[in-house]
């Protein structure tokens, strides 16, 4: 058993944030490394201690293992917990921990490797006997190989990459004409993103369902599942809004995809948090899809619907305590609703909006819960994922859980970026979102409905917003005379810390 007393958390953010919150609660110091991009970050404001780490773009810095060690050491940091994103299923990264006695707060770098490789992922579930999507069990070899394997398996079929993630080296064919140079593109794109062009084939699964359940083991060979999560609201293979429990699942389909969740974890003896992701078809076949060894985006759903503290846990277990909880002390009570806020422009193909945020009202009440990083005057940087924030509602069915969340998107004002919310907002309003009858073609097949231009209301709603805003900034910035005012006037405070603000 080791008592962690310092955590240095090697990401940025709001996962950074939400790591250091739970770290507070448990007592535990906490230390931020940061880049040229970040240094009003918020995360480096929470931290009890910040490092520089290097320039902007995340490969000198976020992504630079040496780097983030030698922080570590510098500040005597106990664990490194990776968030999730940039190095957090990087098996060398968790190696150098190991060897430079800081703990891992995640899996063995050996466990990383094994479900990291998706080829050796899908033979570790098949020995264990998880179903897994019909398709190849080695890399391709060839192109000729290739023809001939999908000429067996049928058309339409997935060529994705061994050590993919993130919809990158992932192509869909559904033409013999396609084959060749798909494989081609899915090898040159998992080459430049992985460094590692081995691609592999699947059947392709028509317009399945995205499920996962989330996984907690520790170094005892304890293995829980803390139920699914429905993940089906996707652009590019990115995910927009999670939800638990899932409106397709019954409960005889929940028992047995989480006892097999639990099986394909034990099957690589796994310890910390992890995700088994499930596609299920209409008649509720479900695959294995990979593992993610790691903390997920969308997590904070699992916590509202369990009471679990999963950052906690993560952290409990990587001190060599057994789990708090076995499998009959868990129970989904009511309904958890996610939504990501990405600063981007839905109505523009989703591009990034990166830049300065000049005002930003965040909802309120009962069953919200914001995990953000931004505000007011600050500069969203375009060196990294647009994601800003995560919304998420609870309440006792979902019925009510989708009106909440109606009213925080209404109530969730952010001015000088374009945002996502306009867009999520149509998705709480749409019949298919509403009843429950979507899959991964949710956001292809209501494309014209949910990109549609701006009612008129809205339009309305957003000039009162900037006019307020107009007239805000007006005010703000009238210059008063300093003579004029006692130093202990609050507008001269106040004045004050406008003007050295806008030197920062």
């Amino acid at each position: 058993m080791r008592k962690i007393n310092k955590i240095l958390v090697a990401n940025r953010g709001e996962i950074a944030i939400r790591i250091m919150r739970t770290c507070r609660e448990m007592n535990i110091a906490t230390v931020a490394v940061f880049s040229d991009a970040d240094r009003t970050s918020m995360h480096v404001r929470y931290a009890d201690e910040a490092y520089y780490i290097g320039p902007a773009p995340s490969k000198e810095s976020y992504l630079r293992a040496d780097k983030i060690i030698d922080v570590a050491l510098k500040s005597k940091a106990d664990a490194i917990h990776p968030g999730y994103g940039f190095l957090s299923e990087n098996a060398e990264f968790a190696k150098l921990c190991s060897e430079n006695k800081i703990v891992f707060i995640g899996p063995s770098a050996e466990v990383i490797v094994a479900m990291g490789d998706k080829i050796q992922a899908r033979k570790a579930m098949i020995a264990a006997g998880v179903p897994v999507v019909p398709g190849t069990t080695e890399a391709i070899a060839s192109e000729d190989e290739a023809l001939e394997i999908i000429a067996e398996i049928g058309l339409p079929v997935m060529i994705k990459a061994s050590a993919g993630g993130g919809g990158k080296g992932m192509r869909l064919v559904t033409q013999e004409a396609e084959i060749l140079s798909s494989v081609r593109a899915a090898r040159s794109e998992a080459l430049a993103a992985f460094n590692d062009d081995a691609v592999y084939i699947e059947k392709y699964v028509s317009s399945p369902h995205h499920i996962e359940f989330q996984v907690m083991g520790d170094q005892h060979g304890n293995v829980i599942h803390l139920f699914e999560r429905e993940c089906s609201i996707q652009r590019r293979h990115q995910k927009m809004v999670e939800e638990t429990p899932s409106p397709l699942m019954t409960a005889e389909l929940r028992a047995q995809m989480g006892a097999d969740a639990v099986n394909a974890a034990k099957a690589v003896n796994y310890v910390g948090a992890g995700t088994i992701e499930f596609l299920v078809d209409d008649q509720r076949n479900y695959y294995f899809l990979e593992m993610n060894t790691r903390l997920q985006v969308e997590h904070p759903i699992t916590e509202r619907v369990t009471g679990v503290d999963l950052v906690k846990q993560q952290i409990l277990v990587a001190e060599g305590h057994a789990l708090e909880y076995q499998q009959q002390d868990l129970a989904q009570k009511g309904h958890a609703i996610e939504c990501r806020i990405y600063a981007e422009d839905s109505d523009n193909n989703f591009m990034p909006s990166a830049g300065r945020i000049h005002n930003i009202t965040e909802p309120l009440g009962l069953g919200v819960r914001t995990d953000g990083y931004v505000y007011e005057g600050y500069e969203i940087p375009i060196h990294y994922d647009p994601m800003i924030s995560k919304l998420i509602v609870w309440a006792s069915n979902r019925e009510e859980a989708i009106q909440r969340m109606r009213r925080a998107l209404y109530e969730y004002k952010i001015t000088g970026v374009k945002t996502s919310i306009k867009f999520l907002e149509r998705i709480m309003d749409s019949e298919d979102f509403r009843s429950g009858n979507y899959d991964t073609t949710y956001i292809e097949k209501n494309r014209d409905n949910l990109l549609r231009a701006d009612q008129p209301d809205t339009v309305q709603e957003d000039m009162v917003i900037i006019a307020t805003y107009i007239d805000y900034l007006n005010r703000l910035n009238k210059v008063i005379p300093t003579k004029q005012l006692n130093p202990t006037d609050n507008r001269w405070k106040k004045y004050t810390y406008q003007k050295n603000f806008d030197r920062l």
